[in-house]
């Protein structure tokens, strides 16, 4: 794991809101220090998920279909884990998810890339007790053109259960999710939680950088993560808010199987 900063850390000198991002799917390859790309056991989970994968398609479902279906949860983050962390906890939140995922895409061959956005704090509701604006993950993948989704956060159980709660509580948004969510990726054309493209998302406030992993998002060398996103302050901020989220999802979840 990557330790998080100390609590207090110096002021970011204002930087801004975008730099220039390489399109080229070579530059999405690599390893950093969340992909853990050398890690045995995660390379030879990559590899048995795509063993009888025709094409790069076929890989980039194979491995969507296993991250998507790791129960979402949440916990106080000391460390940010790395890839080989989140396979090994069998589950997480979107930072975590998405972390596994550009890893066992890149480790497969297919460039993946993080496009992080920043979403308005309604659709949250349900999940915490007051709106908070949050940095969600798109994926990217390289299959000839870069297709996005973050559907992959959110497991099939989740997902039904949270869609029910909009509809008795007569929500458009909640629990992170929109009540015409697009819920399956299919490897061909984008797909998002919010239901329609991200730039025509009004829940999308703004884009915050596109990077290889959620570690990149608060480093000093991007560009356009402001203040906000300062790494302590993104840390302290979401574990005071984890108890009332993992309360939250495990209600959702008793009610789910109680139903």
């Amino acid at each position: 794991m990557v330790a998080l900063a100390a609590e207090f850390d110096p002021p970011d000198p204002p930087r801004r809101l975008h730099k220039k991002v390489s399109d080229r799917p070579q530059d999405w390859l690599g390893t950093t220090p969340l992909l853990d790309l050398d890690d045995p056991k995660l390379r030879l989970k990559a590899r048995s998920l795509v063993q009888l994968s025709r094409t790069d398609r076929d890989k980039a479902l194979a491995i969507y279909r296993f991250v998507k279906r790791l129960p979402y949860t949440k916990r106080i983050k000391l460390q940010y884990p790395t890839a080989r962390d989140v396979l090994e906890a069998r589950g997480g939140d979107g930072d975590d998810k998405v972390t596994l995922l550009v890893a066992l895409m890149r480790s497969a061959g297919i460039p993946a890339r993080i496009r992080y956005m920043e979403m308005s704090g309604e659709m949250l509701r349900g999940l915490i007790p007051r709106p908070t604006p949050a940095a969600r993950p798109l994926a990217e993948f390289w299959l000839g053109r870069w297709v996005r989704t973050d559907t992959f956060i959110f497991d099939a159980e989740y997902v039904a259960a949270a869609r029910e709660l909009l509809k008795a509580n007569g929500w458009e948004c909640g629990w992170g999710i929109h009540i015409n969510a697009q819920l399956l990726w299919d490897g061909k054309n984008d797909a998002f939680l919010g239901g329609k493209p991200s730039e025509q998302d009004p829940m999308i406030k703004r884009l915050l950088c596109v990077v290889s992993d959620p570690l990149e998002l608060v480093s000093p060398s991007v560009g356009g993560s402001g203040l906000r996103y300062r790494r302590s302050l993104r840390a302290l901020q979401w574990n005071v808010l984890a108890p009332a989220m993992i309360r939250a999802i495990e209600e959702l979840r008793a009610g789910s199987r109680s139903g």
